[in-house]
């Protein structure tokens, strides 16, 4: 376990004196399993590292391949070519942990993979992950698996009403869930979607946090900063650094955060969403990728969080997390920016702002809800800093 004392200024790992024997160095080529924006970001980051990129997946107009050095493109259950890709990779990761668990798999018989596909499977699966960290101790927000209305009765009974119905496997963004008041809503619950079901306590929280933790093959772990988070309609709207916590808070889910990556045994990045109320942190959902809510460290940290993945997987020392700022903020850009006008968003509105950076995807069509791109602003004050970054988005869909 390690302890951190000081949450808003992360310490540095000690540098070791040679490079680990294991290193993957710059010149080599990493796979990228999926071509979203995770992906894309990842590329431009390990590029600049001097590594080469090679990305699986469906489509070569995904926006990681626009800017990687290769594409495979193949259905990712097509075996015969994604082994084919593994061979010519030095050590292979993924952007989303929607991808089948037999690919990750087929995969680490020809390279290093990481996550493996045994993490993967984990995360996949929302009754094994929270069943996993709360074995291991760690506070998980209470829930009891459910397939139909006789059995979420029993799950009202304990756990008391509403209750958060979520699909056990796949869904993100809010996909697969519905809230239940009573059992007489049971049958809102598409029970035939899915076999099994995770009926979850309401937790009237006070925020929503998340820690990103780093980890090497060695074991090695590095965390950046505590995130803010405020989603809407399910989906991540806006993000601050640092987050509005106690340190005793902030050290408390950090400390989490790192003891479940090694319950996990993630290599990479793992991301830790916490429920706050009060003094308690409740992990709420994991992924092991970089995630949304660490986009703001392309500006705010001393490393991004996907140079740090790109560190971790290669298993070289990992980069300080230091803020370089007082403060960041990140706002989502969504498809519904586009469809609120015929015209395509005026970018110059939102760059106005000297301090305001625009980060696009490089997606094709735009769509109600799709995480299309986003805007960073740094400086000294989060209050501030968030209404900049909010009017800047704002100044995108007023008309002319």
């Amino acid at each position: 376990m390690t302890d951190v004392s000081d949450p808003a200024e992360m310490p540095s790992p000690s540098l070791p004196t040679s490079i680990p024997s294991s290193a993957i160095l710059p010149g080599a080529t990493i796979g990228m399993v999926g071509g979203g924006q995770l992906g894309r970001m990842f590329a431009h980051a390990a590029s600049s590292m001097g590594y080469r990129v090679l990305v699986l997946c469906q489509s070569d107009q995904e926006p990681a391949p626009q800017v990687a050095h290769g594409c495979v493109v193949a259905d990712l259950r097509d075996q015969r070519s994604v082994e084919s890709f593994a061979r010519q990779c030095d050590v292979i990761t993924l952007e989303f942990e929607n991808i089948p668990a037999d690919t990750i798999a087929w995969c680490s018989r020809f390279a290093p993979t990481y996550p493996s596909a045994t993490v993967l499977a984990t995360a996949q699966n929302r009754l094994l992950e929270k069943t996993t960290l709360g074995n291991a101790g760690l506070p998980v927000t209470p829930m009891m698996r459910v397939n139909d209305r006789e059995s979420l009765a029993v799950a009202g009974r304990q756990l008391g009403w509403p209750l958060i119905v979520k699909t056990a496997i796949s869904g993100y963004d809010g996909k697969g869930q519905h809230r239940i008041g009573s059992l007489d809503e049971a049958d809102q619950v598409p029970w035939s979607d899915c076999e099994d079901w995770v009926a979850e306590q309401w937790i009237n929280f006070d925020r929503e946090v998340s820690v990103i933790v780093a980890r090497t093959t060695d074991g090695v772990k590095q965390a950046f900063p505590v995130f803010e988070n405020v989603h809407r309609n399910h989906i991540l709207d806006v993000t601050t650094v640092p987050a509005s916590l106690s340190q005793t808070v902030a050290q408390d889910s950090l400390r989490v955060a790192m003891v479940a990556s090694d319950v996990l045994n993630v290599v990479g990045l793992l991301c830790v969403e916490f429920f706050v109320r009060g003094t308690a942190v409740m992990i709420n959902e994991v992924a092991p990728r970089p995630h949304n809510s660490g986009h703001l460290t392309i500006e705010a940290c001393e490393t991004s969080q996907f140079e740090q993945h790109v560190r971790a997987i290669c298993n070289l020392p990992l980069g300080s997390t230091s803020l370089r700022c007082g403060a960041a903020v990140m706002v989502n850009l969504l498809g519904d920016v586009w469809n609120q006008q015929e015209t395509p968003p005026r970018w110059d509105r939102a760059l106005q702002d000297p301090s305001v950076h625009l980060h696009l995807y490089g997606k094709e069509s735009a769509k109600v809800g799709r995480k299309m791109g986003h805007l960073t602003i740094t400086g000294s004050d989060v209050l501030s800093l968030q209404q900049r970054a909010l009017d800047a988005r704002k100044r995108l869909i007023e008309l002319p």
